[in-house]
């Protein structure tokens, strides 16, 4: 990354402990903040990833970072076998299995607490590995990929949905004006917290979007990176092999 970004630069505290606590703090504002702060379009972002990952096999599906649980719904309408939802958070897991228990999927979506940088699973054990919004705020980016391959089957697939900046100047700008000024103000007024939207808008600039990404991707060893970004360039899905 570009630099080191926490949710509080002066908090002596792990990234990850902060962005747990942050994340337990906004939970239940959440879906409908990120549905307004979008104007609802990360819907068909996550509509677009899925398509990525009807392409693949998928019987076994884990989900990073799945906070509220609106990836592995959209996941659970494909033809998978089961599905795990892993997040730090127990307040954003929380509403995920309330979500996951109201669709009465609870054979097939298995909502897990635990660390990205830390996977309780064995080795090769998931077809498909899907992460929405949460791998910018891994403490460790390499570290955290390197566990995505590590549990990966051979040839198994890696798809991620992620804020971007956009290239084109004016869009930047437009784009930088939006997420620091507009976006804070809207998480202070809906979840009175604009401390986590700075922090979620600081770490979306932050991040190494585009081919630097996919640099990254391919330095921990993923094949056939490819990225696509979406909508002026205001994020990206990015799609990775393992050999």
């Amino acid at each position: 990354m570009k630099q080191a970004v926490k949710p509080d630069q002066n908090n002596p505290e792990a990234k990850k402990t902060q962005v747990t606590h942050m994340f337990n703090g906004i939970s239940k504002s959440y879906d409908l903040l990120n549905r307004i702060i979008t104007l609802g379009i990360d819907t068909l972002w996550r509509k677009r990833l899925i398509e990525l990952v009807k392409k693949e096999r998928h019987e076994l599906v884990l989900d990073i970072a799945t906070g509220t649980g609106d990836l592995v719904l959209a996941l659970a309408k494909l033809d998978t076998e089961k599905i795990i939802g892993l997040d730090l958070s127990p307040g954003m897991l929380e509403i995920g299995k309330q979500k996951v228990k109201a669709k009465g999927l609870e054979n097939r979506i298995d909502m897990q607490l635990g660390d990205s940088e830390a996977l309780p699973y064995q080795s090769a054990s998931f077809d498909v590995v899907t992460i929405a919004f949460g791998v910018r705020n891994f403490e460790h980016l390499e570290k955290g990929l390197e566990e995505i391959l590590r549990v990966l089957k051979p040839k198994g697939t890696l798809v991620i949905l992620e804020t971007a900046v956009p290239k084109n100047k004016i869009f930047k700008a437009l784009y930088l004006f939006y997420t620091q000024q507009i976006m804070p103000f809207i998480g202070k007024l809906f979840s009175k917290d604009r401390s986590a939207y700075q922090y979620l808008s600081d770490s979306a600039a932050a991040f190494p979007c585009g081919k630097d990404f996919n640099n990254i991707l391919e330095k921990i060893g993923f094949i056939e990176v490819e990225d696509f970004p979406q909508t002026l360039g205001v994020s990206s899905i990015y799609f990775a092999k393992k050999s």
